[in-house]
């Protein structure tokens, strides 16, 4: 079962990884949605691959209590990924992980006006200016529920969006950012179980 306090990769790093077409489309997918590394998309195809893996399940029966898991599954995709009413097991089945990462805090906060660019709607999350139904929230990655979505403003004072882009950093304060990303995914994966918990006694 392994140690309990020892914590877990929340993503599958994908088996083939010098591949060169998918070397291509992550870096487009990253550069499109402002991801700061590999591993944010990987966490969304990780999350992608574990829903078509239990829609399979279900479609070929295995395991017990289908039904319960079956509610459950659907129940999730819709609150999250799928805006329709009566999602099925094919719409599951058909997620792309443009759908995962569409529902990311940085996006929402972009399609939403807030920010220009990526880069900018990850330093206002990051730097505490964003809430989502009166919670600050300092996770990018946070996924927000459809019906969260109008929650999603400014915590606190709203900020000018007009201004420019911070300077790009130089090589060294990249890598440094690098070594830190373990610490601050870690962070960042506590900050949204943080959140959920409380949004969730908030709506009870």
């Amino acid at each position: 079962m392994g140690d309990p306090a020892k914590k877990r990769k929340t993503y599958e790093k994908p088996k083939r990884l010098w591949d060169a077409k998918r070397i291509s489309d992550e870096k487009a997918l990253r550069e499109e949605y402002g991801l700061k590394n590999a591993r944010e998309l990987w966490k969304a195809q990780t999350i992608l691959r574990k829903l078509r893996r239990e829609a399979r399940r279900l479609l070929a029966k295995k395991g017990g209590d289908a039904e319960k898991r079956s509610t459950q599954l659907l129940k999730r995709v819709q609150g999250l990924f799928v805006s329709k009413p009566g999602v099925t097991i094919d719409d599951v089945l058909s997620l792309e992980s443009r759908d995962i990462l569409e529902r990311r805090l940085q996006t929402v906060v972009i399609r939403k006006g807030f920010a220009l660019t990526p880069s900018q709607a990850r330093q206002f999350i990051t730097h505490g200016h964003i809430g989502v139904n009166g919670k600050r929230v300092s996770a990018p990655s946070y996924a927000v529920k459809f019906v969260e979505e109008a929650g999603v403003d400014w915590y606190g004072s709203p900020i000018k969006i007009g201004q420019p882009e911070p300077a790009p950093k130089d090589a060294k304060a990249v890598e440094k950012d690098d070594e830190e990303d373990e610490e601050e995914d870690e962070a960042e994966e506590k900050e949204e179980a943080k959140v959920e918990a409380k949004l969730e006694v908030k709506t009870e």
